[in-house]
């Protein structure tokens, strides 16, 4: 009673619930004076009989029948007594056993819903919430996101605008609140001056709203969105955003690095002065030996720090063998990387087009990446409206084997599949391999539950929007704390572990343990890059390795206290 008393009169102050309180107090009344109807019929058609009832046992009687529990008790001797009877249990049934049951729904069953929902799905955080990421909008870049800072340990929070869809998220395990994106005060709930970052993935419009709306609360806290048109980024950055993510041409410069159309490494991150480049090892003397007698070291000063092979990557052993298809990963300084482009690049230079399948944002940006590194393409696209220059670009269905040899695929050292549906890019890619089963194919995902099927179908370097869009808020948040090599593949650093003070890098065992190589050393401001096995790990330096995913999560729960 204490719970129906304190839902009605909080019914009572909104206005949508107004006019069904009206009506359930009129349904109550109306069939009180129903009952009351009934019970003084039943005494004037008992006395009619010749009986003679309490009003107590009227009322008792016209319930009972109401209620369809017909104790028998009480009994009509005549027809029109019968009649009256039967009157009373049609009525009773509409009422009692139709709209009695709606009305409790409507009045008791879906308040306590809509509080349960409501207690999972809340408006605000803690007054102590601190150091926290605000999620705005929910993407598959946002979903892998989620993942990463769940697995480093950093508190979220994602913001939506229905409890509907927040209900969906919480039962997922996702931390969420509701409340509207374009509303200051909802900012205010999730303590945004204490906030981390905010980070927007929706709309160019939806976006710019957030940015401006979080700025003209918090002058500095670093606001992520993603423009889908080049156009937008000057509007999101007169908004507020701090960094504006052009995802399409962030995918279409990492696909671009990584084609094999020569042998000159191309740098795909770097710490300071060391710097993460590839090499593609085809048609090099490389091809053939074993790491151990390819004197790469001795030659460079690069270290080999793992190597791809039709996208798997392998943690570096004296024995791997170099083949056709594979691409080292190297660590070393800018100088280094040059010296091995000054001993290797003479081997295998850049003679047939590559070939781009899809000529839309991303393709485009793979195209434009390759021209500046002096690297003729050829665009396959569908859409006449696409193509900008017809010298680059070959009209047609990829799926058409005509178009593709017009584009150049059985000469082309590399295949770059950048169409926006993982499905075709599953097709292009088992069939493409079928056509060239010893050229380079380069594909986007974006799904990143896609990647392990592109792998099987062939691929030998997957590049994923969502992860791209994910390690570069990452790496904001955690000041480039971490870079993405490839997918799955990243360089990592962090503050020396308790753990491995006092240890040389050989004794430390971190590549037997973890498969996770220690690429370069950082102590009192001095970066060592590619230090030697009996290097000593001191206090309060940093220690930078490469290594898969798993390797990461392996040295963390190893390592780090």
């Amino acid at each position: 009673m204490k719970y129906f008393t304190s839902e009605i009169l909080s019914l009572r102050h909104i206005p949508g619930k107004r006019r069904n309180i009206t009506i359930l107090f009129r349904f109550l009344l109306f069939l009180l004076g129903l009952i009351l109807l009934w019970s003084v019929l039943f005494h004037y058609l008992m006395k009619l009989e010749g009986q003679d009832y309490s009003w107590i046992t009227g009322i008792y009687w016209t319930l009972t029948v109401m209620s369809t529990l017909g104790f028998g008790d009480i009994t009509f001797q005549t027809d029109i007594g019968r009649i009256f009877s039967m009157c009373v249990l049609v009525s009773g049934t509409v009422f009692m056993l139709i709209l009695l049951p709606f009305t409790f729904i409507e009045f008791f069953y879906q308040p306590w819903v809509n509080a349960q929902a409501a207690a999972r799905t809340p408006t605000m955080l803690p007054e102590h919430e601190k150091g926290h990421v605000i999620l705005v909008s929910f993407d598959t870049t946002i979903a892998t996101l989620i993942n990463r800072l769940e697995k480093y340990n950093y508190t979220y929070v994602l913001l939506v605008a229905q409890w509907e869809d927040a209900l969906v998220f919480h039962d997922r395990g996702i931390r969420v609140v509701v409340g509207d994106p374009g509303d200051p005060e909802t900012y205010n709930k999730l303590r945004v001056e204490n906030a981390a970052l905010v980070a927007s993935m929706g709309t160019d419009s939806f976006n710019t709203n957030v940015a401006f709306t979080v700025r003209g609360l918090h002058k500095n806290i670093p606001i992520i969105t993603r423009a889908r048109d080049l156009d937008s980024v000057d509007i999101l950055e007169l908004a507020g955003a701090t960094q504006v993510i052009e995802l399409g041409d962030m995918t279409g410069r990492a696909m671009a690095r990584r084609t094999s159309s020569n042998a000159l490494t191309h740098i795909v991150g770097n710490f300071d002065d060391l710097c993460i480049a590839e090499a593609a090892a085809a048609e090099t003397p490389l091809v053939g030996k074993r790491l151990i007698d390819s004197n790469i070291r001795e030659h460079t000063n690069c270290t080999v720090v793992g190597v791809w092979n039709r996208g798997i990557f392998e943690t570096v052993t004296p024995d791997i063998e170099i083949t056709e298809n594979t691409v080292l990963v190297l660590a070393g300084s800018k100088e280094q990387l040059q010296q091995y482009d000054d001993f290797f690049c003479i081997y295998h230079m850049a003679g047939k087009p590559v070939v781009i399948i899809g000529g839309g944002r991303v393709g485009r940006a793979v195209g434009k990446s390759l021209a500046e590194r002096d690297i003729d393409y050829r665009i396959v696209e569908m859409s006449p409206e696409r193509i900008k220059d017809p010298d680059n670009y070959v009209q047609g269905n990829a799926a058409d084997r005509s178009v593709l040899e017009k584009a150049g695929i059985l000469k082309t050292p590399s295949v770059v599949i950048t169409t926006h549906n993982d499905d075709m890019n599953v097709y292009l890619s088992i069939y493409c391999r079928s056509l060239r089963p010893d050229m380079q194919i380069v594909c986007r995902a974006i799904q990143e539950h896609t990647v392990a099927a592109l792998t099987r179908a062939g691929v030998d370097f997957v590049v994923s929007d969502a992860t791209m869009g994910a390690n570069t808020v990452f790496n904001l948040l955690r000041r480039s704390d971490i870079i993405m090599v490839a997918e799955g593949l990243d360089v990592f650093r962090m503050r020396m572990p308790a753990s491995l003070v006092g240890k040389s890098i050989a004794d430390s065992a971190i590549r037997e343990i973890t498969g996770c190589s220690v690429v370069a050393v950082k102590s009192n401001g001095q970066t060592e890059i590619n230090p030697v096995p009996d290097h000593l790990l001191k206090k309060g330096s940093e220690i930078v390795l490469i290594g898969t995913i798993a390797g990461e999560e392996k040295f963390v729960s190893r390592f780090v206290d």
